[in-house]
């Protein structure tokens, strides 16, 4: 009884509840309060550096050195006032996660100390690049690499238990220019997005002058115990249980999704929640998902760049303030075999600067037929790229997620619900005559002038569909919970604003031909639906006869990484992203290496641990209870119970299968990845891992797991599902 198992329960017996002190401001009193927000800089800057930051953030113009050095004293007076002695540049590397190095403000000046941040410091620094991946840009003994401010994310200020410090998000590059992150790129996507966006809107309302995407990010993640995570050497090193036998009860009673959120870890949720609201995330919603253990939180819609910013961040927050609880949070896309895994339901959309959503029906013919323009444009997008669209949300950990009963397969396929199918089907099969402009839409069976109102209970919603519309938004359901979402955001924008930039000359052309706006318009758009109509579908995405319809249907379903990536350096990726100055061929190709990379790095790990937990674990505990079985084996044949001591030998027998069988896999598992390794094609590394190794993982795990449920329970060594999932 004396196993790190039982220690950790026997901890978690003598925790008591931390107690919480009852808050006395409003979320509106601290909300923003570590932000350096457009009231903090209203504050700390002149009347002239403010106009200047702000016409830097929205339209793009670039910072004088002057204006920097105002911004960065500012900032620091702002900073200092809170008690920051530390800043830091904030990016997000092609690690997933993100990065920081901390300079103090002191520094020595004519003999005496002082506190300085210049304009320099804040618009620029020079991290080692060496260490980070470059996918062959850059040569390990090619260490330069720069940090840039990104002046439309507002610097904050992170809290530790040890201070503030001082973050500012920037970009990160090569010494070359290359993006070596995951925000360069997307501010390339999203300034597309924009420009484009606008010009399309202009046909409809020529007083619009900008238009931008917005995000809103549900963040579905599990907790667990912190004395159960440790004594589990899979959760601490994988974020996933490698082995585990299911327990008796799992998420059939579908009692945990919204119920009453358990106290400890309302508790939890409350103090990451206030750190957040101090940050400026803007959270709204929390409750229990399907899995017991289970969680999610969602904040409101924001700018693209800042809502990927927030996300990162939150996740940094969770996994800090979990530790104070003496808690766990699991990201991982599949923590748990048999029950739900987590993922980020991305729900996407665009808004101009006169107020107006344009995936949301109008009141009016003319506003009808902009938000047409706008979803059939995405949906033509979506159909012609979809195999772009999977690479975005491509790894090792979504791999196990995808195409399970909790999460969407593998196969692209978009959901817009009976009614717009209906729309479509008339708009498609509309007859279009040259008449006058006005008159154009009143030929369209659409209940004219106005499309049926579109709710966000219009249809039911389709939680299969990995990318749904639901009333006013896309939800791309896919995402990975762990993932940075900028990479899917990157692709997303970039291909509709490409499609859009499509019709854009399409239906200039047909104006400059004399053809009137409306009945050009509903042209093109007529032919897109014909063109992508195949990605629309309605029915369960889990089932098989939805396989089979998407075969037929051309659609491509790819189930593993490895395939997926090939998407990235496809001719026509390629053309797609150098035509739109968002990748270079070179900075794609080295993305894709670096995924590759990436990708058997966890399959490598995993292998590894499940090759040390089966033979350091699960072995030894199976050979224990067997000795045990044996012991009692020869009483029983001492005593003449031939019978009993028969059947007792058939268990023996039983449990000698199941070690040697985990036993022999595991030296073939070994082998296997001796023999990838030793390949120097990342993408062929990468398909010997998936198709050689990794099918190791689920053979040897169904023998450890039958071993778990026959060894007596005071000699398993590790934490079982019942109790990571329901001891809270």
């Amino acid at each position: 009884m004396n196993s790190i198992r039982f220690k950790a329960l026997e901890i978690i017996e003598n925790r008591g509840l931390k107690k919480r002190s009852i808050e006395e401001q409003t979320i509106s009193e601290i909300f923003g309060n570590h932000v350096f927000s457009m009231k903090a800089m209203r504050k700390y800057l002149g009347k002239d550096t403010y106009k200047s930051v702000v016409q830097a953030i929205e339209s793009g113009e670039k910072i004088t050195r002057k204006v920097a050095d105002e911004v960065a004293e500012g900032m620091k007076t702002w900073a200092m006032e809170h008690g920051v002695t530390h800043y830091t540049h904030w990016f997000q590397p092609l690690t997933g996660s993100t990065a920081e190095k901390h300079d103090s403000f002191f520094e020595i000046k004519n003999g005496e100390a002082v506190e300085r941040f210049s304009g320099g410091a804040l618009v620029q620094q020079e991290p080692d690049a060496s260490s980070f991946p470059s996918g062959g840009i850059r040569s390990t003994f090619e260490a330069r690499g720069y940090t840039a401010w990104d002046p439309s994310s507002p610097a904050f200020l992170m809290f530790t238990q040890a201070g503030l410090t001082l973050c500012i998000p920037t970009i990160f590059i090569s010494y070359t220019g290359e993006a070596l992150d995951y925000k360069a790129p997307l501010l390339k996507a999203l300034h597309l997005m924009e420009g484009v966006s606008a010009d399309i809107c202009r046909y409809f309302d020529p007083k619009v002058k900008t238009a931008a995407a917005t995000l809103g990010i549900e963040q579905e993640y599990f907790l667990v115990d912190s004395a159960l995570f440790n004594a589990r050497p899979d959760l601490m090193l994988t974020g996933r249980t490698l082995i585990g036998h299911a327990p008796a009860k799992g998420q059939q009673l579908e009692d945990h999704y919204f119920g009453s959120i358990p106290e400890r870890m309302h508790a939890y949720m409350v103090d990451f929640e206030k750190e957040a609201y101090l940050l400026g995330i803007h959270l709204r919603t929390r409750h229990n998902e399907v899995a017991p253990s289970q969680y999610e939180c969602a904040p409101q819609f924001e700018h693209i760049n800042i809502a990927v910013d927030h996300n990162q961040l939150l996740m940094d927050v969770m996994e800090r303030v979990a530790i104070r609880h003496d808690l766990n949070v699991l990201l991982h896309e599949k923590p748990f075999a048999g029950i739900n895994g987590s993922g980020k339901h991305c729900n996407w959309s665009i808004g101009t600067d006169t107020g107006v959503n344009l995936l949301s029906p109008g009141e009016t013919p003319v506003s009808n037929l902009q938000f047409l323009t706008f979803f059939i444009n995405i949906i033509k997008a979506v159909h012609d790229h979809d195999d772009l669209l999977r690479a975005s949300i491509a790894s090792a950990a979504n791999d196990h997620r995808l195409g399970a009963n909790e999460a969407p397969p593998a196969i692209i396929s978009i959901f817009i619900g009976t009614q717009l199918a209906r729309v479509l089907n008339e708009l498609e099969g509309a007859k279009i005559t040259k008449t006058k402009s006005e008159n154009i839409l009143a030929q369209l069976k659409i209940n004219i002038p106005r499309v049926p109102e579109i709710t966000l209970d219009n249809t039911d919603r389709n939680r299969t569909s990995p990318f749904a519309f639901t009333g006013n938004k896309f939800e791309f359901r896919a995402v990975g919970s762990s993932s940075n979402t900028a990479s899917a955001m990157i692709v997303l924008n970039t291909i509709v604003a490409n499609q859009l930039i499509s019709f854009k000359k399409e239906l200039d052309a047909q104006l400059k031909s004399g053809e009137p706006k409306d009945a050009a318009i509903v042209r093109i758009l007529k032919d897109y639906i014909k063109s992508s109509k195949s990605i629309l579908f309605e029915g369960n995405n889990y089932s098989d006869e939805w396989k089979q319809t998407a075969k037929r249907r051309k659609l491509k379903n790819i189930p593993t990484t490895p395939e997926a990536l090939d998407a990235y350096v496809s001719d026509e990726t390629i053309h797609l992203f150098e035509s739109n100055n968002i990748y270079t061929h070179r900075e794609l190709h080295a993305r894709y290496e670096i995924l590759l990379e990436t990708y058997t790095k966890h399959l490598q790990i995993e292998s590894r641990i499940l090759g040390d937990m089966a033979l350091s674990s699960v072995i030894p505990a199976g050979v224990d209870y067997q000795n045990e079985l044996l012991i009692n084996y020869s009483q029983l044949k001492d005593c003449g119970f031939e019978n009993e001591a028969e059947e007792n030998k058939s268990y023996i027998a039983l449990l000698s299968k199941h070690i040697n069988e985990i036993r022999k896999l595991v030296f073939e598992m070994i082998a296997e990845r001796k023999n990838a390794n030793n390949l120097e094609d990342s993408k062929e590394k990468a398909l010997a891992y998936c198709h050689k190794v990794k099918p190791y993982f689920d053979q040897i795990r169904y023998h450890a797991d039958k071993l778990e449920l026959y060894v007596d329970d005071k000699l398993w060594p590790l934490p079982k599902y019942r109790e990571i999932l329901f001891v809270r």
